[in-house]
């Protein structure tokens, strides 16, 4: 039985390897097929650099809209501060000598869609660098100047004089190299020309970004975009190491001690050495701001004819009724409830009324009354009940505050009248607190921690501010603060030291204790199984075990090719690559030469060779490891006879 196979049995367990077995018999022929369409609509999307540009590149940095692999869904991207569809347009016309004699760069520097910039070279164009041009006597290889692309502070494009060192990967293109070099390979032309101006806009100003080159004729337009920083200044932080790399050392442990990634690694048992556990908690100030109004104070039921208000804070409940000579009085009662007796300033009954009588009572305790005679007892007041004088009134006030805050209250109103007039009433005035009310504490979520000996404070922050960092003070601390809470009339303003404590203890483990895996079963399966049988121990919940044997099969795997198949192609071309010594085309015994490329094969098996190009090596599993071995060693050696020299120059 093979490894692979024995650690997948032991990995997976029996049961589960029998249903994936059953699963892929059944699903497989679907599951490929499914597969190999989406990975051939993936790779008609993605497989080329050509395919990457079109399909997301472009249209990310030009806020067009990017779709899915399957082109079921589509988004548009903002990748970019601002965009202009011509960013930059090269214009060439070459001579009858072969040179460039005009170059006309149209540049739109602030991305308004118009061209606000144009350059006009001021030599002509005998050779093409990556990074710059050659200019020499129309038609000849002599007398040549050297030309490095530069952009000044204000993404002006010019040419700075330079030397031939300074510039990379040139070649010619004038008659001295062959006939209608130019012309025949305009697309090129323009592509490297461009290139080497894109080139030095974007590290002029890193934010600039190129979506897309087209050549049309003889010019060659690219779309860009603002991107990677939309501030009003070129300089980022991830350029400005071009300039000085030793900055990086310093700034990245600057990052890291900031960075709770790399912390917590640090702390980590394979970083220090010990196994330690990072606890995150808060102490955080709770505050409440309660807005109170007077029916969440007192609760009223019962006979109340009338409630009136008597100024802030204060209301008078009437308690009316008529009376009866003829019969036993009635008592009319309303029951207060204190809801928060605390809010309860005073509770008085500050009047009675009556024609003839009324008799006032509190939890049926009588209190006073109003009438022409004392009304004290439980027996009828002597006298007529039917007079027709005016009525009695009693306006001294009773307290009863201290019967209402102890609990429920009832306040009543025992009337006898006749005659002309047969009412009476008790009106009792209370008075409370609805002032806002604000309550806060103190959640300390940090106690247990904070007590453990084997905890260790790692990090602090109080409101923002971090004052722990690493184990060490910061000696920064916050400022009090000043907060609104609540809302409308019950805003609020606290001032506190700290408001949030947000804290990291690092806690150390034992693990000394902890058992170690048991791997008995997966050692029965790998050393008693084979790729036709699997042979399993179970052990049940009452700890006997039970040993199975079944028979096993993996899926059947469809054959995979030896390689991918590729194919060789070359082009010809003439050599006219630029160097110190002249063009290297005049050194050697004949100037022509070729281009060599590879390319994958289709699924067809057919090799898609470009335009010009022949075929040297057909589709198949080419090995070309040794040429490339032999080219490798040439350079080496070269390299090897090179002999450096610094001077004047």
């Amino acid at each position: 039985m093979s490894a692979k196979s024995r650690l997948a049995i032991a990995t997976l367990g029996a049961p589960l390897l029998f249903q994936m077995a059953a699963m892929a018999q059944v699903t497989e022929p679907g599951v490929k097929d499914r597969a190999r369409s989406a990975a051939t609509v993936s790779r008609a999307r993605t497989g080329s650099s050509d395919a990457l540009q079109s399909n997301y590149v472009t249209p990310g940095l030009s806020g067009q809209a990017i779709t899915t692999v399957d082109g079921k869904t589509g988004f548009i991207a903002n990748l970019s501060c601002q965009k202009t569809s011509t960013l930059l347009e090269l214009l060439v016309q070459p001579g009858s000598t072969g040179d460039l004699t005009q170059v006309r760069i149209s540049h739109d520097r602030d991305f308004d869609g118009r061209f606000d910039s144009q350059t006009l070279l001021p030599v002509p164009v005998s050779g093409i660098c990556a990074n710059g041009v050659i200019a020499c006597n129309p038609g000849t290889w002599e007398g040549c100047r050297y030309y490095g692309w530069a952009v000044d502070g204000a993404l002006k494009i010019n040419l700075a004089q330079t030397q031939m060192t300074s510039l990379s990967g040139c070649y010619c293109i004038n008659n001295s190299c062959g006939t209608n070099l130019a012309w025949g390979n305009i697309s090129e032309v323009l592509k490297d020309l461009g290139g080497g101006v894109v080139g030095a806009l974007t590290t002029a100003d890193p934010r600039i970004g190129v979506a897309q080159a087209q050549v049309e004729g003889a010019m060659i337009r690219y779309t860009g975009a603002q991107t990677t920083s939309c501030t009003a200044q070129p300089e980022i932080s991830a350029t400005r190491y071009r300039s000085n790399p030793t900055d990086i050392q310093g700034d990245a442990t600057s990052v890291s001690q900031a960075s709770s990634v790399f912390q917590a690694l640090a702390g980590s048992a394979a970083g220090s050495g010990k196994t330690e556990q990072v606890r995150s908690c808060s102490i955080e100030r709770e505050v409440a701001v309660k807005e109170w109004r007077f029916d969440d104070i007192v609760a009223v039921r019962g006979s109340v004819s009338k409630v009136t208000s008597c100024g802030t804070d204060c209301r008078r409940y009437e308690i009316r009724g008529s009376g009866s000579c003829g019969s036993v009085p009635p008592i009319y009662s309303a029951t207060f409830e204190p809801l928060a007796p605390a809010r309860i300033k005073s509770a008085r009954i500050v009047e009675m009324g009556a024609d003839d009588w009324v008799q006032a009572r509190v939890n049926g305790k009588i209190v006073g009354y109003a009438g022409k005679r004392p009304w004290l007892g439980e027996a009828l007041p002597s006298g007529d009940c039917r007079i027709s004088d005016d009525p009695w009134y009693n306006r001294t006030a009773i307290d009863i505050t201290s019967q209402l805050t102890s609990g429920a209250t009832v306040v009543g109103a025992r009337v006898r009248g006749g005659g002309g007039g047969n009412w009476g009433y008790v009106t009792l005035e209370v008075q409370v607190d609805t002032g806002c009310e604000t309550t806060e504490r103190l959640v300390d979520l940090c106690s247990g921690y904070g007590a453990d000996p084997q905890c260790r404070l790692k990090s602090e922050s109080v409101d923002d501010v971090v004052t722990f960092n690493n184990g060490v003070g910061t000696g920064l601390l916050p400022l009090p603060q000043t907060r609104t809470l609540g809302t409308g009339s019950c805003a609020v303003q606290l001032t506190r030291d700290f408001f949030r404590k947000d804290r990291r203890y690092a806690c150390i483990i034992d693990t000394g204790g902890q058992a170690t895996p048991d791997l008995s079963r997966a050692a029965y399966i790998i050393d008693r199984s084979t790729e036709t049988v699997l042979n399993d121990r179970i052990q049940a919940a009452d700890g006997s075990v039970q040993e199975t044997s079944r028979a096993f099969s993996m899926p059947t795997q469809d054959s995979v090719a030896a390689c991918e198949p590729i194919c060789k192609t070359r082009k010809a071309r003439t050599n006219s690559d630029a160097a110190p010594d002249g063009v290297v085309g005049e050194l050697q015994t004949s100037a022509q030469g070729w281009d060599s490329y590879y390319h994958a094969c289709s699924a067809d098996n057919v090799c898609p060779a470009g335009d010009g190009e022949e075929i040297v090596s057909a589709c198949g599993c080419l090995d070309d490891f040794p040429e490339a071995v032999t080219m490798m060693q040439t350079v080496r050696l070269a390299g090897a006879d090179l002999v450096c020299t610094a001077g004047a120059q």
